[in-house]
């Protein structure tokens, strides 16, 4: 393994319809791999991504397991194409799913049915209207959770992903996500805006989805990972099953501590990070939170050319 390069893995909000179309044309074992994808869950997947609807692709149910197969496609391509395969790996939210399947902990096609069960787990946690999320830039993170709290009145209202220094997404009941707009607003954010998602995740409205999604990871197999991941929740590395389990199910309802996980790759000598799947979300907060390292996406022909030329 390279000391120095570590490969993360997106999570929703990277879907898009056609994504994954170039490479695809130029490397067979992405639409394989959709098509492995399409026994278990029932659903044509390549032709999901590819032609959509989008409306169809943005269901939380269907988003999850076409971006774990997107993951897992890009991760296959590599690994035919290179020998070098990185020190760590770390997914975002949904992505550490696909940081556990390539790190050969997590069977693909028990992670198909558990990221589909965990998206229709969600959904249902919180009816569509009565759940919002919200983009905050510009306030420190000490100062989004006090907003938080003086939002709450009774409900709930949490900061649900630290994704770099001054951007925090905030998640709760919808009165709450707005009452937390105006007063982030007050206090002098950059922006402060609702976010179009149908799910409040990673908050507390998403614990009893969470109880649920505990009963079936504690029937899936599960195995120490052959690379380290750095789990979103606690920002540490596990390797034993159960431990892997619990702290999945609480990934559904506590957040997602992205700066941290970056600055801890930084600390263990990261040069180079590689984001796995499609678009390139992940680079543009990595950079933001360690400008020094170099974050290359590989979902596109031309960065994951560059990326391979690196070997």
């Amino acid at each position: 393994m390279d000391g120095a390069l570590a490969f993360v893995f997106p999570g929703q909000g990277s879907q898009s319809v056609g994504m994954l179309n170039e490479l695809a044309a130029a490397y067979p074992e992405v639409k394989k791999t959709f098509k492995e994808a399409s026994r278990p869950l029932g659903v044509d997947m390549w032709e999901l991504v590819s032609q959509g609807p989008e409306q169809a692709l943005n269901l939380t149910m269907n988003t999850q397991p076409a971006l774990l197969s997107a993951g897992v496609a890009v991760w296959r391509v590599w690994c035919k194409h290179s020998s070098r395969r990185p020190a760590l790996m770390a997914g975002h939210s949904l992505g550490e799913y696909t940081a556990l399947v390539c790190a050969e902990a997590l069977d693909f096609g028990d992670a198909l049915k558990l990221v589909a069960l965990r998206g229709k787990l969600m959904q249902e946690a919180a009816p569509e209207g009565q759940g919002a999320m919200a983009a905050l830039l510009g306030l420190e993170d000490g100062k989004v959770r006090e907003i938080c709290a003086q939002a709450a009145e009774h409900e709930t209202v949490s900061a649900a992903n630290f994704n770099s220094p001054g951007q925090v997404v905030i998640s709760g009941n919808a009165q709450a996500v707005e009452r937390a707009i105006a007063l982030a607003k007050q206090a002098g954010a950059r922006r402060a805006i609702l976010l179009p998602v149908s799910v409040p995740s990673h908050c507390a409205l998403m614990q009893p989805a969470a109880e649920k999604l505990a009963a079936a990871l504690s029937a899936t197999p599960l195995q120490a990972p052959n690379i380290p991941v750095i789990h979103n929740a606690n920002v540490a590395f596990h390797t034993d099953p159960d431990a892997i389990r619990d702290i999945l199910a609480k990934q559904l309802y506590q957040p997602v501590r992205w700066t941290e996980t970056v600055l801890k790759m930084e600390r263990a000598g990261i040069k180079t990070v590689l984001e796995c799947g499609p678009g390139k979300v992940l680079c543009g907060l990595n950079k933001r939170i360690t400008p020094d390292i170099t974050c290359l996406p590989l979902g596109e022909t031309g960065s994951l050319t560059q990326a391979l030329e690196l070997t």
